[in-house]
């Protein structure tokens, strides 16, 4: 009998030790977490590295998350912010900040499986944006009581099927989350610092800054990057007939459209007055010439109006794209792209050209 209890005390010691040692783990994991995630301050690496984490630390076959595309935006957008999900192509993913789920999260610090979250919201429609993706986990990335994002977890690896997370395993994954809703405050303020406040787009120092990074990156990871240079014709006429006020309402137009013809990992910046450019992650030529003509051509055929004035506008482009194996600098590649951009002025404005770059030459 004593000696079933000793060996009773011996297995709790050894649950406890392995309780502490499994604890003290999670805590440095936290630790380089929250390391990692607060040196990364460039937006949409920041949003990959946290997918990256939740993945691994949660064990799950995907994540995504809803974020503001822009520090103003009006809607917590997906975008292209998962991996290992499978959003429908029927649904937009976007959700208004001013929807009752939103304030719903901001006020609960709390994690939901799809079900519990259901039956939370009190009985109303759940959004089909995030029921389509059939998470295992809903969490809120907060920050005192603001809602920085809307997180999603995947299939779970370790789990059958009807088991749930358990509390240990929730609150770590409330510890990943702050921290995560932190980091993205962070990167907001630098977001703002680094926008051009007229057109929302980056400023002509930061984006050289992050192109310049991408390009380095690029290059050792055998990947392409290109380069877009925008500019409005005849974009004096507009100030000089309809006043200064009417020009800057043109530029908000045209960077608004630019804007929403790229994805998130791209980058668009004011480089200029009236000039544009636009950073291609990722992108051969064929398709930044596909990209930079459905941009040509979705302004072309916008009608704008200003103070019962109707308008319309063009632009011309110049695409200049990087191969890794043709190696040049930040500088050189948007010259490249501004050289490509006079050739469609001077060739009739209102077209897109692609500059012959040493890269583009080994294509050919």
């Amino acid at each position: 009998m004593k000696q079933t209890s000793r060996k009773s005390k011996k297995t709790l010691h050894d649950s406890a030790i392995e309780s502490y040692e499994k604890q003290l783990y999670d805590y440095k994991q936290l630790l380089e977490i929250s390391k990692s995630l607060s040196s990364v301050l460039e937006y949409s690496t920041l949003i990959e590295s946290i997918l990256y984490v939740c993945m691994c630390q949660m064990r799950v076959l995907g994540a995504g998350v809803f974020v503001l595309k822009t520090f103003d935006s009006d809607f917590f957008t997906l975008d292209s912010n998962y991996n290992g999900l499978e959003p429908l192509d029927t649904i937009s993913y976007n959700i208004p900040i001013t929807h009752p789920i939103v304030s719903f999260l901001a006020e609960h610090n709390v994690s939901y499986t799809l079900d519990e979250f259901e039956k939370a919201f009190g009985g109303e429609d759940l959004l089909e944006q995030i029921a389509s993706l059939n998470p295992s986990l809903i969490v809120p990335l907060k920050q005192k009581n603001h809602l920085n994002g809307i997180l999603l977890l995947g299939e779970r690896i370790d789990l059958g099927e009807g088991v749930s997370y358990n509390e240990y395993d929730r609150q770590q994954m409330m510890n990943i989350a702050s921290l995560s809703a932190i980091a993205i405050n962070n990167a907001s303020l630098i977001e703002m610092t680094t926008t051009d406040m007229m057109t929302h787009l980056k400023l002509k120092h930061y984006f050289y800054t992050v192109l310049a990074e991408k390009m380095e990156f690029s290059q050792m990871n055998g990947l392409p990057i290109a380069v877009m240079m925008l500019d409005i014709d005849f974009f004096k006429k507009f100030n000089d007939t309809y006043g200064h006020a009417c020009g800057d309402y043109v530029l908000q137009q045209v960077a608004k459209t630019i804007f929403d013809g790229i994805r998130g990992q791209d980058m668009a910046g004011r480089y200029g007055g009236e000039e544009f450019v636009v950073m291609l992650y990722n992108t051969e030529a064929s398709a930044a010439m596909l990209v930079a003509e459905r941009i040509r051509n979705e302004i072309e055929k916008k009608t704008l109006s200003y103070e019962n004035n109707t308008m319309h506008v063009t632009i011309s482009i110049g695409v200049a794209v990087c191969q890794p194996d043709t190696p040049m600098t930040a500088k050189e590649l948007v010259e490249f792209a501004d050289q490509a951009l006079y050739q469609s002025k001077r060739n009739g404005r209102n077209r897109v050209t692609l500059a012959a770059t040493p890269s583009t030459s080994a294509e050919e």
